[in-house]
């Protein structure tokens, strides 16, 4: 193939990762502290969660679509206030601009495709827009890795078609995305999978991280 763009995770990709056990371990407690039953909201991701939790909330008696709301509006902003304060305190990996600078001089149209909330990923980035063509973070999108609506929303931004583009990732989710669109897939090793996880989660190729993509696609 012939790629024309190239979709990047953020967390984990970019720039290091965040604390993701430790925060589906706060949400999970306020779901339970809201009288959630563990069952509803196992084996799910973080937004996920509440979602599930709010739904669950919303159907019950005894509290309602008010409750249910005021419930998600407070696990939503227990999520950014753990996603800022984390990005207070993080960097863009050692020559990633670099990375980015040649990739687009290359002709690449770039992405940021994340879960992240926006204001957080312009603490860490501020200069974004001068390396990266489009971003779509969780609150640009109604839908989220893996669902490869969200890839498709920030292709469709970039002009590039699925099957002329690189899903660029450290997590299982970034592969099974990119998998269901038929995208070439690469795992990077600086997050929170091993060459194995993001094999079995679909990965064409598995790098040690972003800077690998210079001699691969330039």
């Amino acid at each position: 193939m012939t790629a024309k763009g190239i979709l990047f995770d953020f967390d984990g990709t970019l720039v290091p990762n965040l604390d993701l056990s430790d925060m589906r371990r706060q949400i999970a407690a306020m779901a339970d502290d809201a009288g959630v039953p563990a069952q509803i909201y196992a084996d799910l991701y973080i937004v996920e969660i509440i979602d599930a939790s709010q739904a669950w909330l919303a159907a019950q008696p005894n509290t309602g679509a008010a409750e249910a709301d005021a419930y998600a509006a407070a696990s939503h902003q227990r999520i950014s206030d753990i996603e800022l304060r984390a990005a207070a305190q993080t960097q863009l990996f050692d020559q990633a601009r670099h990375v980015l600078a040649r990739l687009r001089q290359a002709g690449y149209q770039l992405g940021i495709v994340t879960r992240n909330c926006r204001e957080a990923v312009l603490t860490m980035f501020p200069d974004l827009d001068q390396y990266i063509d489009a971003l779509h973070a969780r609150d640009d999108v109604a839908f989220l890795k893996p669902d490869p609506r969200h890839l498709a929303a920030n292709l469709l931004t970039l002009g590039v078609e699925a099957k002329n583009a690189v899903m660029v990732g450290d997590g299982a989710l970034d592969m099974q995305a990119g998998r269901q669109l038929n995208m070439l897939c690469l795992g990077v090793l600086t997050g929170s999978n091993d060459a194995r996880a993001l094999e079995a989660a679909g990965a064409d190729r598995v790098l040690e991280d972003y800077r690998g993509l210079i001699s691969l696609l330039t």
